[in-house]
């Protein structure tokens, strides 16, 4: 009997979890720090309405591993919708322009629709001729000046606070569309919808939202709730959390506290540049707004702080409460960092769809800052660790922007590895 212990019940831990307990020899331990399981796609109930308290969770993958891994679990016709991607960007006078924008630029007026194809005409040239080092130039290499000035820079300098040419590129790996200039031409003359990206189509729980799939997929394990983790210390004859005697260790939660907790493995060189890892907060606030067919609404206007609405009230009818006026819906307004009640209510008189507050959460870590050694850093930590029997995945262990479906697929990829799980 081989046991194992998993630490963090998010989406990265009950997927290993599960595919290590299909094993007999393996004994899984799995503990959570928290009194129920799912990390950041935890949901609450207010007021008999659905609350995502991070983000809003869909669900639907390009690994066909992942889809047969997920659909193994759930059934897709009786506990899922399928559901189009509906997003539009909400610009400051008003106009409401669909997702992705670069397609839909005849929806401006004539002035921005000439300067956007001049724009084509010139960074046709210049791409031929040097290459992006940082997420300012990616945008205005791949889109131009003028959409870079109205929505991408606006939008994005909400949402990362900071100059966007201090932003890498390793995080954009599957985040956005990414047309070519002869594509956008052509997309925006025959008013052609992007479907590539990964969510273009998704898959949404019927009720409960992604609080239904993470109860499903901590069902059959053991799961030590309200237990946080002090301490992890190898020794010769296996690896003691908390005290307790293991074979393994797989961490889920947050690289920081993996390199402050453990003892018997020198990290010493890991230490300070963990530490300096950078992230942001977001701020959920749960409203009742204005009904509206759509599921994000992206918000690069100065005129408020929130950079975009998440609909999760049109994922799902199940989502609302039936008291709910049949004019309106529940919605997640989303800002970066923190922001106390006070400024988010007047934010809220600012911005489109009227929105109603009900409740807010606060989560001090949900969009992982990497620089350009991130990633090349957390691999020698993993070398360093995995002789011992400790290994990590996860959002804020792997210090990677993973969606739902690729936090899953980073998880089954570890197990393979390391505990011949096929």
């Amino acid at each position: 009997m081989k046991r194992i212990a998993v630490i963090g019940a998010g989406v990265s831990g009950l997927t290993i979890a599960q595919q290590l307990s299909h094993k007999p020899e393996n004994e899984v331990i799995v503990y959570e720090k928290e009194s129920q399981p799912g990390g950041l796609i935890r949901c609450q109930d207010v007021q008999g309405n659905l609350f995502h308290t991070c983000g809003g969770h869909v669900f639907n993958s390009k690994r066909q591993d992942v889809l047969d891994w997920f659909w193994n679990r759930f059934d897709q016709g009786t506990e899922f919708r399928k559901t189009d991607r509906y997003s539009v960007v909400h610009m400051r006078d008003e106009l409401v322009v669909p997702y992705p924008i670069e397609n839909h630029i005849y929806c401006f007026d004539q002035s921005i629709q000439e300067a956007f194809y001049k724009d084509l005409d010139e960074i046709e040239i210049e791409q031929k001729k040097w290459q992006p080092q940082n997420f300012e130039d990616f945008l205005r290499l791949r889109f131009g000046q003028t959409l870079y000035d109205c929505y991408f820079q606006p939008y994005n300098h909400k949402v990362w606070r900071r100059p966007l040419n201090t932003v890498p590129l390793t995080w954009l790996e599957g985040k956005l569309p990414m047309p070519t200039v002869e594509e956008m031409r052509y997309n925006n003359q025959h008013h052609i919808e992007e479907k590539q990206f990964v969510h273009a189509t998704f898959y949404y729980e019927k009720e409960k939202g992604s609080q239904f799939l993470a109860n499903r997929l901590a069902e059959g394990l053991t799961i030590r709730y309200n237990s946080p983790i002090s301490s992890i210390q190898t020794e010769k004859d296996g690896i003691l959390v908390n005290g307790e005697r293991f074979d393994n260790v797989v961490f889920c939660g947050n690289i920081k506290q993996l390199v402050s907790i453990l003892e018997g493995v020198d990290v010493t060189e890991f230490v300070q540049p963990i530490e300096a890892l950078e992230s942001h907060g977001t701020t959920a606030v749960f409203c009742e707004i204005d009904k509206n067919p759509y599921t994000w609404i992206y918000l690069p206007s100065d005129q408020y702080k929130a950079h975009r609405i998440i609909c999760t009230g049109n994922f799902s009818p199940k989502n609302n409460a039936p008291s709910l006026a049949t004019n309106r819906i529940t919605a997640t307004v989303e800002f970066t960092d923190e922001i106390i009640k006070e400024d988010i209510l007047r934010n809220l008189q600012a911005m489109p769809y009227h929105p109603t507050y009900l409740t807010h959460h606060y989560n001090q870590y949900t969009y992982p800052i990497q620089d350009n050694g991130t990633r090349a850093m957390i691999q020698q930590l993993k070398k360093r660790l995995a002789p011992s029997g400790i290994y990590f995945t996860g959002r804020f262990a792997d210090w990677e922007y993973y969606n739902m479906d690729v936090a899953m697929g980073a998880a089954i990829d570890l197990t393979r590895s390391f505990f011949d799980i096929v």
